[in-house]
């Protein structure tokens, strides 16, 4: 009964370690990705390379942080906290960054020449407040 008692903790406290140990690479990849973002903020020369920069490795850094706080805490409560936030994540980065690069085009902020379709050539016929 006791050597079944000790392979169980050993075999439980070998599984916590290595969650804590997947949990802090997670965390710390997201935190290169959260940093790689606010430098593309920072490095990058216009509007829609700096949404790239601000949108892709933000969310997947949120991500991994987030699954590394669920594998660390190892509690539902946690998990349903954590779900939203990811998925909310998920919803709002591409519409800003959609909106924010819309309004840009619209500036006149974006190199045109830089553009492979121009699929809003129309629109910038028609002002938005004219309902076009």
């Amino acid at each position: 009964m006791v050597s079944t008692q000790i392979v169980t903790d050993a075999a439980e406290s070998t599984w916590n370690a290595i969650f804590d140990t997947v949990s802090v690479v997670l965390i710390l990849i997201g935190a290169l990705l959260c940093l790689t973002a606010a430098l593309g903020l920072l490095r990058f020369h216009d509007v829609p390379t700096r949404l790239h920069a601000a949108t892709k490795p933000q969310v997947l850094g949120l991500i991994l942080i987030a699954l590394a706080i669920a594998l660390s805490v190892r509690s539902w409560a946690a998990i349903a906290f954590l779900v939203p936030i990811v998925l909310i994540q998920l919803a709002t980065a591409p519409l800003s960054a959609h909106m924010v690069g819309r309004q840009s085009y619209r500036n006149g902020t974006v190199d045109e020449a830089g553009l492979y379709v121009d699929e809003l050539a129309e629109s910038r016929e028609t002002p938005p407040a004219s309902g076009g």
